[in-house]
């Protein structure tokens, strides 16, 4: 009989762990009669900032909104320039784009992967002259798989414009003893269901301790509505379901003994993979406390390790396997750092998320590292 398959992600398990809390969540709030922006959303909302170290947390459709209402609650919009990666989900430039401003892509530390400070500062240089003609209004560094991006010294270089974060790999990560999210101006979160904290369908927040910035995105989540039905400017409709709100409330205290989890699955994957010819494992400073959202391996031969893992039960992903500026919608559209993005062109074909999820056993991520190890002996000699 074949062994069973193991998962890169198995959100499914996150509901069947928590089944039957998850349904009388669901229950209670299905009889309650009240679906849209009550208790249940005050209430996360409430626990969440507090989980950030904010004073607020204003829940939103999905993390991609989220993105758009922060920059849009700073007054960011056309014209203006906004600098973030391309090494990322495209959902942070297209973000970007929704709120109107024009997305400038630096490179990222080979290390880390997450954005790098000195192609930020020769970005910013070249601000305001030639193709970067535009008001530099905001920098949006990624905190990646989980490791947060070195944000004291992006702020050393940002020449104090707002910093936002994007978070959504990074629920419960730790940055110099700061959560993420409550560094900058503010940070924005998805709830995907494959996130740390992942809800049964889509889901974002926006934390800050901005009063100001808070009072506008409440406002922008509901068409600008200052009283219901009056809008005081344009806004969207992008709020979190009730029903979502109450999964993430059962879920939410639960969330640092499975970060917790995640980095035991790490550090057994760092122990059983070191030392293996042409692979590289990942690199945490030791300023972040990270959470291992993905744990993403390198290797010059990805594609024949992938094909020979899947062989042999062990599913993996790649995030991502194109930048967004090389791919169709954003080629020669967007801005890049004046020496390009060589770091960040040079990961797309080797990176590789191995499995990675809270319910996953010990035995099962033995024998994913078995399998790494029984993979890279016949690629080593195999030419590219």
């Amino acid at each position: 009989m074949d062994a069973p398959f193991i998962p890169q992600a198995n959100p499914g398990a996150s509901f069947r762990n928590r089944r039957e809390a998850l349904l009388r969540a669901a229950t209670e709030t299905l009889d309650g009669g009240w679906y849209i922006n009550g208790k249940q959303v005050r209430q996360f909302e409430e626990r969440f900032a507090a989980f950030c170290a904010a004073k607020h947390a204003v829940g939103v459709g999905n993390g991609t909104d989220a993105i758009e209402l922060a920059l849009r609650g700073l007054g960011i919009g056309e014209g203006d320039l906004v600098f973030t990666v391309s090494h990322t989900a495209v959902a942070t430039v297209a973000a970007v784009e929704c709120a109107g401003a024009t997305p400038v892509l630096v490179d990222v530390d080979p290390a880390t992967c997450t954005m790098s400070p000195k192609s930020l500062a020769k970005a910013l240089e070249a601000a305001g002259r030639g193709r970067y003609s535009g008001r530099p209004a905001a920098v949006l560094p990624v905190h990646l798989y989980g490791c947060c991006a070195d944000l004291d010294a992006i702020l050393d270089v940002a020449q104090g414009l707002p910093l936002i974060e994007d978070c959504a790999q990074a629920h419960g990560a730790v940055y110099k003893g700061r959560p993420a999210g409550s560094v900058g101006v503010a940070g924005t979160f998805s709830f995907y269901p494959t996130k740390n904290l992942g809800t049964f369908g889509d889901g974002g927040c926006v934390v800050t301790s901005d009063d100001t910035l808070a009072d506008r995105l409440h406002s922008l989540r509901e068409y600008g509505w200052r009283d219901r039905y009056l809008s005081a400017e344009p806004g969207i409709n992008t709020r979190l379901d009730e029903l979502h709100a109450a999964f993430l409330n059962v879920l939410l205290p639960g969330l640092p003994s499975k970060n917790a989890r995640r980095r035991a699955i790490a550090a057994l994957y760092e122990r059983e993979l070191a030392g293996l010819p042409g692979l590289v494992l990942p690199s945490v400073p030791n300023t972040v406390e990270p959470v291992y959202h993905l744990y993403v391996v390198r290797h010059d031969q990805r594609d024949g390790l992938q094909k020979r893992l899947r062989e042999k039960g062990v599913g993996t992903a790649v995030h991502y396997p194109c930048p967004v500026h090389l791919q169709e919608a954003y080629k020669g559209r967007v801005l890049l750092a004046p020496d390009g993005l060589p770091v960040t062109e040079a990961l797309a074909p080797r990176v590789l998320s191995l499995p990675m999820y809270p319910e996953l056993s010990d035995a099962d991520a033995l024998t994913v590292a078995a399998a790494v190890r029984d993979c890279l002996t016949p690629l080593t000699g195999e030419r590219a």
